[in-house]
């Protein structure tokens, strides 16, 4: 699914700057990173490398592109060093960010820090730009709650919506924001800066609020990154941890769909700034976790074993993005279903061993 070397991309301009991609070594860093630098486009990687796993993604991005791609380590609570870097590029790609509700609850300071001051750091950084440049801001469907106040029935595997409208189209922007955990509410201040400074400043500044992205260069973790962490463990035959009861659903994106998006908003950030967009699989890319470790069953050969346990503090029972708007807007959509995708990234762990005892025994079915 990658561009052709040196081929021209939307979002790629003449212009000589680099990008910068705050947290560029994470999963979605690295996959926009690669697509640019396959394009010929110079990418700052800014990242403190807190994550476990990123610094391998950092490896494989200077192995393929060399010279071209360029790693700085640094925190975006660090208001100098993003001044610093801020001013030499032509576009921001912002996902520096604390990404899990669990560890927002353990410490809610350190979240708020990251997040919410993070983002206005970095925004006040391009604010003092003579070009400024425009900014992609990754937020999350967190931002809308708990959504208990969407009715659910129970189809098979799955939770569906009553109401046939949500049921058809999923939730939509112009759902009341209603944060929910320190962590929706730090993302959701963030967001609200990140529209904001386009509103009050005139800054090119979209918003994307995400569902479950996944794909290669995943480290999923219980936390975050729950299709990769599914995998992993099945492939090293690990027992799987469901909280709740499994009926629960989200919209899966391949996160070469996302890149896509991505690319299209920076392109057309004239023309859509200052907005927010729901971005997922939409649905037509749904799926639930017992669906999950079924498909797993049917890709491997063996179903995960799993267990469960109580519901945790802020996850929705049913969250699927209505794309609609962005859709209209640019002429995007999602082009790799759940099932392919899924085997798409779990023959990526299984090449690059991230799960390497059950794949070295063997037990991976084709």
């Amino acid at each position: 699914m990658s561009a052709h070397p040196h081929r021209r991309l939307p979002g790629v301009s003449g212009d000589s700057r680099p990008v910068l991609i705050t947290g560029g070594a994470g999963f979605i860093g690295t996959n926009v990173a690669h697509r640019l630098l396959t394009a010929g486009q110079p990418v700052i990687v800014f990242d403190n490398l807190s994550r476990p796993g990123v610094e391998h993604n950092v490896e494989w991005l200077r192995d393929r592109h060399g010279p071209l791609v360029r790693m700085q380590v640094g925190d975006v609570r660090d208001r100098d060093a993003l001044w610093r870097v801020v001013r030499q590029v032509r576009q921001v790609y912002h996902f520096a960010a604390q990404v899990a509700v669990t560890t927002s609850l353990d410490d809610p300071l350190h979240d708020f820090e990251v997040n919410a001051r993070g983002t206005l750091n970095l925004l006040e950084a391009v604010r003092a730009c003579e070009r400024p440049p425009s900014v992609l801001f990754t937020s999350t469907n967190k931002v809308y709650g708990h959504l208990n106040d969407v009715p659910l029935r129970q189809n098979g595997t799955r939770y569906e919506p009553a109401g046939a409208a949500i049921r058809r189209d999923g939730i939509g922007e112009t759902r009341c924001l209603e944060f929910h955990s320190p962590y929706g509410c730090s993302k959701g201040v963030a967001e609200q800066y990140v529209l904001d400074y386009s509103r009050t400043f005139g800054l090119p500044t979209v918003v994307f609020r995400m569902s479950c992205i996944y794909g290669p260069h995943q480290f999923g973790t219980e936390d975050q990154g729950w299709v990769a962490h599914f995998l992993i463990a099945a492939l090293r035959n690990d027992p799987l941890t469901i909280y709740g009861d499994g009926l629960q659903v989200r919209d899966v994106l391949y996160v070469d769909d996302l890149v896509d998006a991505m690319l299209v908003a920076q392109e057309r950030v004239d023309a859509i700034g200052g907005q927010a967009f729901n971005i997922g699989g939409g649905p037509g890319n749904t799926i639930s976790l017992i669906e999950l470790l079924d498909l797993i069953g049917e890709l491997i050969g063996q179903r995960p074993l799993a267990h469960l346990q109580s519901w945790r503090t802020a996850d929705q029972r049913y969250y699927v993005s209505d794309t609609r708007k962005f859709s209209a807007t640019t002429g995007w959509r999602p082009r790799i279903g759940v099932r392919f995708g899924v085997a798409q990234l779990l023959d990526w762990l299984v090449a690059n061993r991230v799960a390497a005892p059950l794949a070295a025994a063997g037990r991976v079915a084709s």
